[in-house]
């Protein structure tokens, strides 16, 4: 095997010109207890982006240039979902594992605890799925032998659907209550809406106009615009007794407009700040009616096992709004970056570099 690679490695917090496509990079060698994987999809995410440009501040500074946990050490091979082959075993591995088709949890774990949230990130504190190959410990690898989703489509869930399922599990959400979930249209969003009405949760989407049908599709109940001027009214219209909860990936003014349609012991998850990040909102609405306001990262080891089984399952249905090649991994965070479709935009490693970009909402086949 040729020990180089093509790899999008980024060099340093900041813009597009930060990551470099480089076909000379080495390619990774497995240690103890893990395997290499020949990345077949990866998936673009808002963690790309806001990792390489540092936005997500610090404790005390909400300006700060950092990534998530801190400064990334750079060289870094961003990309934390990743499908693909296991292609080479380091010692201690079990033989059967080569060749195998899998996903990837990208989580990086203090300990073995099935409970306990990640606290570092393929892609951010170790090197991710940008990359022909990349190395990972053993048991982040799970099986899909047998799972009728593509490789692309499996690609779409690491980080979307498993924070999804994360924040599901910590808001303790489930069947017969009413859930409204903002940002529907986003990753995250389709997959919160796809997972909660899965559970039996009566869904109310915010999203825009024009990803209003895909929301609908996915198994929402209910979908409301998000520009409009009587959304809070909307809401109490459709639950005048008040929202079970709020499953948040956009922060910002939605906040403290929507807070009060919280009945008593409601609970508010929070997993995202595209809309603002400093908000403002009335703290009476809190602990007057007791509402539980949830801060919610990631997925832990339980939850990813979790998804991996709904995985080879199929009853997961991942949209795939566009597909690029890796060597136009800059047009595919810039088409992130601007796309108002419902769905992922996704890496194929098959793709070749002067491939015309396919744009489409893939439903696939489950």
């Amino acid at each position: 095997m040729n020990d180089l690679m093509t790899a999008a490695v980024l060099t340093g917090h900041g813009g597009l010109d930060k990551l470099e496509i480089r076909r000379d990079w080495p390619v990774p060698v497995p240690g103890p207890h893990q395997v290499q994987v020949r990345v077949t999809a990866a998936a673009v995410n808002n963690t790309d982006i806001w990792t390489r440009e540092g936005a997500y501040g610090s404790p005390d500074d909400p300006n700060a240039v950092s990534g998530w946990l801190g400064p990334i050490d750079c060289p870094r091979i961003q990309g934390g979902d990743i499908a693909g082959v296991v292609s080479a075993l380091g010692p201690g591995v079990p033989p059967d594992m080569l060749g195998r088709r899998v996903l990837v949890d990208p989580g990086l774990y203090r300990d073995s605890s099935a409970d306990k949230p990640p606290v570092g990130f393929l892609g951010s504190e170790a090197d991710g799925g940008f990359a022909e190959f990349v190395t990972v410990d053993a048991d982040h690898v799970h099986d899909m032998t047998g799972s009728p989703l593509t490789d692309e489509q499996l690609a779409c869930l690491p980080v979307a659907y498993g924070t999804a399922t994360g924040m599901l599990d910590r808001a303790r959400v489930r069947s017969g209550e009413r859930l409204l979930v903002t940002g529907a249209s986003g990753g995250v969003g389709l997959a919160l809406v796809q997972l909660a009405s899965a559970r039996g949760a009566e869904v109310v989407a915010v999203t825009s106009a024009a990803n209003a049908e895909a929301v609908r599709e996915s198994g929402a109940a209910h979908v409301l615009l998000r520009d409009a001027e009587d959304l809070a009214a909307q809401v109490r219209a459709l639950a005048p007794d008040g929202l079970d909860a709020v499953a948040d990936v956009v922060g910002g003014p939605l906040i403290g407009t929507l807070m009060p349609t919280l009945r008593d012991d409601g609970r508010w998850v929070i997993a995202g700040a595209v809309a603002g990040r400093v908000v403002e909102f009335d703290l009476r609405r809190l602990y007057l009616h007791n509402i539980t306001l949830i801060g919610s990262s990631m997925h832990t080891r339980a939850h990813f096992a979790a998804l991996a089984d709904a995985a080879r399952a199929g009853v997961l249905a991942p949209r795939i709004a566009a597909r690029f090649p890796l060597t136009r991994l800059h047009d595919a965070q810039r088409a992130f970056a601007e796309t108002r479709g419902a769905g992922k935009i996704v890496i194929n490693m098959n793709e070749p570099s002067d491939a015309p970009v396919e744009r489409r909402a893939d439903q696939g086949t489950c």
